[in-house]
């Protein structure tokens, strides 16, 4: 048997191939837009590409099926209450795919969505206990699946939250301790509130570790599962629909073009978005006026899918040597267009010098003279709920978390000056520039964030 995981830290977002070297026949399960790492290593290792399947109708990313069946001719997998607008061979609680000796069977386990699917694997057809579980979005390592991304017409969160339960509790939680578990995301996905750093785990370490694999009522699980969850980023629900849809497939080669200063200029004044991908320092030196600032290094998909409009077209200023990066990310969440970059944006922005504009960005003392003043700003807080309540907060803070912004503008005056802060100081910079954006005039944010906020207000120990 090959199998292989392939993780996408900026999306913290785990595919699989799985095949039969004899045969040569695989499978690629919940694969992502860009699917050339796939093919490349099916051709090396003379394996074929038979089937493709999604665990669920996936929210934080574009899934690459379509892409996958363009290349390959593969059919595409779902789980059996799934309906879309492209041909799919529906897979049912114990449903097996063989790929030779190798073979799959499927464990219908809904309540991230009704749809969801895990995949048991079998290195040989005859084992008895499953190499693996390929998990989705169901059990995470010291984590489960959040039931309430709306994700789901017409099936509630509670509705789903049972649903869950029973398939943690009762099905995963049924597999043998030795079942190695191989969950869709890791650490800093939104599609949970606990994951782990660690990519793989077995069930044995989960019924022992995490807390909702430990044994309780439905209505227990439902409540301690769906409590202290973030906001979901605001592309969530689009891209869960356009993984229904049959969309345009994501082509590589026909990425982006290099723009000049005119070509750029015109694109902006007709309307189109920028996204600066530069590091906050290097943004608040200066910056187009009116461009968000979304740093490349960092969760930068899930980021910019929080604070760009959907359908909008964008313009791109990355850091030297990452304009494709930038684009194939933004596509990663169905983000398709992107109209080109600037190109060479440090000549580029001094030749737009009359455009340009620094950013103000505040040390936590000078944001303590600033409340202590005459006329104090208005603190926004872009934290989530769970860094707050752990970690303390500025009294009087306007707590907005940054997944929430958007929707919120209503809320912060536009008559007083304004600092935002996050945690150290990255998705502050992304806030603040989403404001400015947004035309209000007086924004700034703090260097270093609470952390650095915390160091000052906080008495040395003697």
């Amino acid at each position: 048997m090959f199998f292989s995981q392939y993780y996408l830290e900026c999306l913290s977002q785990a595919s699989y191939m799985i095949a039969d070297e004899t045969t040569g026949q695989a499978v690629v399960v919940d694969p992502r837009r860009d699917v050339s790492e796939y093919l490349a290593d099916a051709e090396a290792r003379g394996l074929t590409v038979v089937g493709v399947i999604n665990t669920h109708f996936h929210a934080d990313f574009v899934a690459g099926h379509l892409e996958m069946a363009d290349r390959t001719g593969a059919w595409i997998g779902y789980g059996r209450r799934a309906e879309t607008e492209y041909a799919i061979r529906k897979l049912a609680d114990g449903d097996t795919v063989s790929l030779g000796d190798v073979t799959l069977r499927i464990m219908e386990t809904p309540g991230h969505t009704p749809e969801s699917i895990s995949v048991l694997v079998y290195e040989h057809a005859d084992d008895a206990v499953p190499y693996g579980v390929l998990t989705g979005d169901a059990l995470f390592i010291g984590d489960v699946g959040r039931p309430d991304l709306l994700a789901s017409v017409g099936v509630t969160a509670d509705e789903l939250g049972a649903m869950l339960h029973d398939s943690v509790q009762n099905k995963l939680m049924g597999l043998p301790d030795e079942v190695r578990v191989f969950p869709a995301h890791g650490a800093g996905s939104s599609c949970g509130k606990n994951l782990s750093t660690e990519r793989q785990s077995t069930i044995g370490e989960q019924r022992t570790t995490n807390y909702a694999c430990a044994p309780m009522s439905r209505e227990d699980f439902v409540t301690i599962v769906t409590a202290g969850q973030s906001t979901a980023p605001g592309y969530f629900a689009y891209d869960a629909d356009l993984n229904r849809r049959q969309r345009e497939l994501f082509d590589p080669e026909n990425a982006p073009r290099a723009l000049s200063v005119a070509d750029f200029t015109a694109l902006r004044e007709a309307g189109a978005v920028v996204v600066d991908a530069r590091d906050p320092q290097e943004f608040a030196a200066g910056h187009l006026r009116g461009a968000v600032n979304v740093p490349a290094d960092g969760r930068f998909a899930e980021q910019a899918g929080t604070v760009l409009p959907l359908g909008a077209q964008v313009l791109v200023i990355a850091p030297e040597g990452r304009e494709v990066e930038i684009v194939t990310r933004l596509a990663r969440i169905g983000f398709d267009r992107t109209a080109g970059y600037l190109a060479s944006p440090d000549e580029a922005l001094e030749s737009m010098a009359d455009e340009v504009a620094p950013a103000s960005r505040l040390t936590a003392a000078q944001l303590r003279a600033e409340l202590d003043g005459a006329n104090p700003p208005v603190v926004v807080d872009v934290r989530n709920c769970g860094e707050r309540g752990e970690n303390g907060f500025i009294d009087g803070a306007l707590h907005i978390s940054l997944g929430e912004l958007p929707h919120r503008l209503d809320e912060i005056p536009r008559d007083r000056p304004l600092v935002l802060h996050c945690a150290g100081g990255h998705r502050s910079s992304i806030a603040a520039s989403l404001l400015r954006h947004e035309g209000f005039e007086d924004v700034s944010d703090v260097l270093g964030g609470w952390a650095a906020w915390a160091l000052l207000t906080t008495p040395a120990a003697v």
